[in-house]
């Protein structure tokens, strides 16, 4: 049954205050229509996952947890690290699909868009991130695929979508709206 409003949680994969993926999260998230909203999670303030945790968790784990699980949607904004995904990333994945059959990720439409100064932009990352969202019964929009470099004139100057990669990117969102509605429950 269609919704009036999405609440889509939003996970940056970095935690720099100046990250280029930050900057994209808060760009992109505005080509969204009127009925979607973003909420970043905070996952800055996990603890490393350790099962031994599982029964009691943090109070941070707690919150992610009930964030995700009340969002109708998942927006990955991720840099890579070292050809993968960040540690602070998979983290935050880890902490929330714990302990094993209580996975606060479960049939959660998502959308993974990342960008680094490397011609490859997050190509590996967002790939590796594909296979741990698969096994956590994440249905993950395939296409279009957005592997953005850094360059001038992909934010203008106040930050929003630059002119040269806004049609590219109004596309990939406009595509991730529609995914979202056919999945969302």
């Amino acid at each position: 049954m269609p919704h009036d409003h999405y609440q889509i949680v939003l996970i940056v994969g970095s935690l720099r205050r100046d990250s280029l993926n930050r900057k994209l999260a808060n760009a992109i998230t505005k080509l969204a229509p009127a009925g979607f909203s973003f909420k970043e999670i905070n996952i800055g303030d996990l603890p490393l996952y350790n099962q031994d945790e599982d029964a009691h968790p943090a109070d941070a784990v707690k919150r992610i947890k009930a964030e995700i699980k009340a969002a109708h949607g998942l927006l990955f904004v991720t840099a890579e690290y070292n050809r993968s995904i960040p540690g602070v990333l998979k983290n935050a994945i880890d902490h929330a699909s714990r302990p094993y059959g209580q996975s606060a990720w479960t049939g959660k439409p998502a959308g993974i868009i990342g960008i680094s100064v490397g011609a490859s932009g997050t190509s590996m990352a967002q790939q590796h991130l594909r296979n741990v969202l698969a096994y956590l019964d994440v249905p993950t929009l395939g296409q279009p695929e957005a592997f953005l470099q850094a360059k001038d004139g992909l934010f203008d100057h106040d930050g929003q979508i630059g002119s040269d990669s806004k049609q590219f990117l109004q596309s990939w969102m406009d595509r991730y709206v529609g995914w979202v509605k056919q999945h969302a429950g």
